[in-house]
């Protein structure tokens, strides 16, 4: 991941390129972000968010997050992912009724009379939902008490301009300067 920080502080700058590094990591995002600039003006105030994604964000779906093997008329899930185990079990329990799925440990679950390709292709997070937790992390980046953000977002590309004072046009253009530097299409 590059990450490229523009301030006047070059500890401010370090400590936001940790920061960012950190977070993502921290919210499993880190491996999407292909490139990122951060812009940096405290005097203005003024902080520009901005990165390109590996791709655009998609949905998961169970084999994202879960191993499955088929054994006969039961389909054994581990979970590798643990934060999507309780969106795991909702779509089983839709798809398949409580009484057929057997949660052995934590991580472990038998699907009973399951196919293995279809509980593979089950959606268990939205396009959308990674979107906002690519934005949510982004969010806990910035400064405390910055109260005016203004969210870009196309295809692989997101930015997010935030101030304590007034959105001012000039912001917002500078904002989409450095979005279409990293190819937002804006």
């Amino acid at each position: 991941m590059n990450v490229e920080v523009t301030g006047a502080d070059p500890y401010a700058n370090n400590a936001y390129e940790t920061l960012f590094k950190t977070i993502m990591n921290d919210v499993g995002k880190a491996i999407v972000v292909d490139k990122a600039k951060i812009v940096l003006k405290p005097d203005i105030p003024l902080f520009i968010f901005s990165i390109r994604l590996t791709n655009k964000a998609v949905g998961k779906t169970i084999t994202d997050v879960a191993s499955i093997r088929q054994e006969g008329k039961e389909t054994h899930l581990c979970i590798i992912d643990e934060k999507f185990a309780p969106e795991i079990l909702s779509q089983l329990w839709k798809n398949y009724g409580k009484s057929n799925i057997d949660q052995q440990t934590r991580f472990d679950l038998v699907v009973n009379n399951g196919d293995e390709n279809k509980i593979a292709n089950l959606p268990i997070s939205s396009e959308e939902a990674s979107l906002k937790e690519i934005i949510g992390a982004l969010w806990r980046i910035m400064p405390e008490g910055i109260r005016n953000r203004h969210n870009i977002s196309d295809d692989n590309v997101v930015t997010i301009i935030a101030t304590e004072e007034i959105m001012r046009p000039e912001m917002i253009e500078e904002g989409r300067q450095i979005h279409r530097s990293l190819g937002g299409m804006c």
